[in-house]
């Protein structure tokens, strides 16, 4: 199905005769449709479940176990991202005609393309095919791992859909966007042990979800108020502005960078406090000081650079356990 989405690239973008070698173009369509999944920021994102899942174990997982797991989770991250853009599709169009998404290019999430399906570079059957696809090996990767994590990852799938469609009916969609994001590492958590802590994933989920709301989601409608307001969006800078915004955006990361701090005490890593150290003064680097510069300066471009750094706040706490796991 992706192949053939892949294949027919060459009949929806108009390239220059002069670059017509077969292998540059299909090399192009590949970039689009990865910017449809936004690789670059989704690869950022994927390192949560391997987080979630060494802390808990304390220990690497058997070799299969790994590579099914870091299959599944590309193939589910690349999916729900291009999910995001096919539910989105109409949204979207309207959006690249008014505006042609000139709020956020220095934003990660368009470092390739951004909504190529609404600028017109693939079609939607192309998008859909494509999500389709990589959801499906998402699928068969879960159930190999453990059938819970179907279920974790449906589940994920339907709240995102639920997050798109409440773009114009609620602020709340942020609640659901974090939920989102935890899906993943609770899913692989699951693929390691059948039966994890409760306390653990009760942590676990609150550290991403906060961490997702403060530092994610509202940095990145904060970018897009203007835009927002133009097309009548219910989001948490729109309808409480933003005095509230940064308010919420520092409860939620104080929030996060404490459960930092509390999670490794229901993980199997063995416990030594030099780590706990290093992963809060990162958490503080990445995550609080641009809050603190935000929340003073209410600048569009500080909410772009919180959202940028504490895009990196999942890979450095993963290098963090990997180091303790390895050490």
């Amino acid at each position: 199905m992706a192949a053939d989405a892949i294949l027919s690239c060459n009949r929806v973008i108009q390239v220059p005769e002069t670059s017509m070698d077969n292998r540059f173009t299909g090399l192009w369509c590949l970039k689009l449709y990865f910017a449809l999944s936004r690789t670059p920021h989704g690869l950022l994102d994927m390192c949560t479940p391997a987080f979630g899942a060494l802390l808990w174990l304390g220990h690497f997982p058997p070799i299969h176990v790994m590579l099914v797991g870091l299959i599944t989770t590309f193939a589910g991250y690349t999916a729900v991202y291009a999910l995001n853009d096919v539910i989105d599709y109409g949204a979207d169009k309207e959006k690249a005609a008014t505006s042609g998404f000139s709020s956020a290019q220095s934003d990660l999430d368009s470092l390739i393309v951004r909504h190529p399906m609404a600028q017109g570079l693939l079609s939607f059957r192309q998008g859909l095919a494509w999500s389709l696809a990589w959801g499906l090996v998402a699928l068969i990767g879960a159930y190999i791992l453990n059938p819970v994590c179907v279920l974790i990852f449906l589940a994920g799938c339907s709240l995102e859909a639920v997050y798109c469609l409440l773009w114009r009916v609620s602020p709340y969609r942020t609640v659901v966007s974090g939920a989102v994001k935890t899906s993943g590492a609770i899913a692989a958590v699951f693929a390691v042990d059948a039966s994890p802590s409760a306390g653990y994933l009760i942590i676990l989920f609150l550290l991403l979800f906060f961490w997702e709301i403060g530092g994610q989601n509202i940095p990145n409608d904060w970018v897009d108020i203007d835009e927002d307001k133009q097309f009548k969006a219910q989001t948490i800078p729109v309808c409480f502005g933003l005095h509230v915004a940064r308010h919420i955006v520092m409860v939620s990361l104080v929030m996060a960078l404490s459960l930092n701090v509390v999670i490794f005490y229901f993980s199997q890593v063995d416990f030594v406090i030099i780590y706990v150290i290093i992963s809060f003064v990162t958490g503080c680097y990445l995550l609080l000081l641009p809050a603190v510069k935000l929340f003073r300066t209410r600048k569009a471009s500080d909410a772009m650079t919180l959202f940028n750094k504490a895009s990196y706040y999942p890979p450095a706490l993963l290098v963090i356990v990997l180091i303790r796991v390895v050490f």
